[in-house]
């Protein structure tokens, strides 16, 4: 059986793939035949991303392309990862940022030596020139834990706000129960409800101070960059966190968490600049309609616990007229996965 699968969707990355997939080329050469495997999904991209693709399936040992014939966003790319995906343990990178050498190896002893459901790691952001360490926030390390401990407090940062999938390992019995899928159609936050079901419905999970996978920051084409429909998608992300989270037998204890984290993740998108004024519109009236939805009581409670700056807003917002029906028929529908770009 193959040990690792590493899952590696691109869309649109020609300058910096080279890079990427020269790492998994090093890393290729830690493990034997039939050992790892590369799945390189091809989101149809449109800018010789496609090319660079093809010639890596023949010079990277163990590495598959699968191509999307319309474009599907990350959490669809993931997925068809997965469903091709044959090893007892997986793991993600994106198609922009890469792996220091003999990472793959030591990721995959570290898991194999604990045994657990999944494993996070550490992480080098790479702006320009700049590094900088990113540490899980879980200070025990080296230790099998119980997901749902690292969960709480509400008001401090947990393991369930540090999303990156690619900053880990999970092993097959996650794939095999459903748990490692995420919600195709999402464009952004897509990790955000995947996190959290993980640490919700999993039986065990590390983390260690592996610090091989490298995230480039400031990509141009990079959706945090871009200020289009596609953003809003982090609405229905949290919308599906807090729904899921209602349900779960521990609600009246794992809620707070998650409507002060929505409320915090509100606050960011607003005061943001990347949004042109039709889309801020736009954004404004379906953020206080989620401030709405969600529990009143538990959304006064995460207000108060902010600062005065970050609560001000929210509060006004929340309070602000609800906006028509013939205002929100106006109101354009999130771009479907294959009518958007990424």
């Amino acid at each position: 059986m193959v040990k690792l699968s590493v899952i590696v969707p691109f869309r649109n990355v020609r300058p910096y793939a080279p890079d990427t997939l020269r790492s998994l080329r090093a890393n290729s050469a830690d493990f034997g035949k039939g050992d790892i495997e590369f799945i390189l999904v091809d989101d149809f991209s449109t800018d010789g991303t496609s090319e660079l693709l093809e010639r890596a399936e023949k010079e990277i040992p163990g590495s598959v392309v699968v191509r999307h014939r319309t474009q599907g966003g990350v959490a669809r790319a993931r997925n068809t990862g997965l469903d091709a995906a044959r090893g007892r343990y997986v793991a993600f990178l994106d198609g922009d940022d890469w792996a220091a050498p003999g990472h793959y190896r030591e990721l995959l002893a570290a898991a194999e030596a604990l045994g657990c459901d999944f494993l996070r790691t550490d992480h080098v952001r790479s702006t320009g020139r700049r590094r900088t360490l990113a540490r899980a926030p879980e200070g025990r390390r080296g230790t099998v834990l119980n997901p749902r401990d690292a969960i709480l407090p509400a008001h401090r940062t947990t393991a369930v706000d540090y999303a990156y999938a690619w900053a880990g390992v999970y092993h097959r019995r996650l794939l095999d129960s459903g748990l490692l899928r995420f919600d195709d159609g999402l464009h952004t936050a897509e990790d955000r409800p995947w996190i959290w079901r993980l640490h919700r419905e999993a039986a065990s999970f590390a983390v260690v101070g592996l610090t091989g996978v490298f995230y480039r920051r400031g990509v141009a084409t990079s959706l945090t960059r871009i200020g289009d429909e596609r953003q809003l998608d982090f609405l229905r992300a949290y919308d599906l966190l807090v729904e899921e989270t209602s349900r779960d037998r521990e609600a009246a204890a794992l809620l707070p968490k998650a409507v002060r984290t929505y409320c915090a993740v509100i606050h960011h998108h607003l005061t943001g600049d990347r949004f042109e004024p039709r889309l801020r519109r736009t954004l404004r009236a379906r953020c206080a309609a989620a401030l709405r939805r969600m529990p009143g009581d538990l959304v006064s409670q995460a207000l108060d616990s902010m600062d005065a700056e970050r609560a001000a807003p929210l509060r006004r917002l929340r309070h602000r007229p609800s906006v028509s029906s013939a205002v929100s028929s106006a109101v354009p529908p999130a771009a479907s996965p294959a009518e958007a770009a990424r």
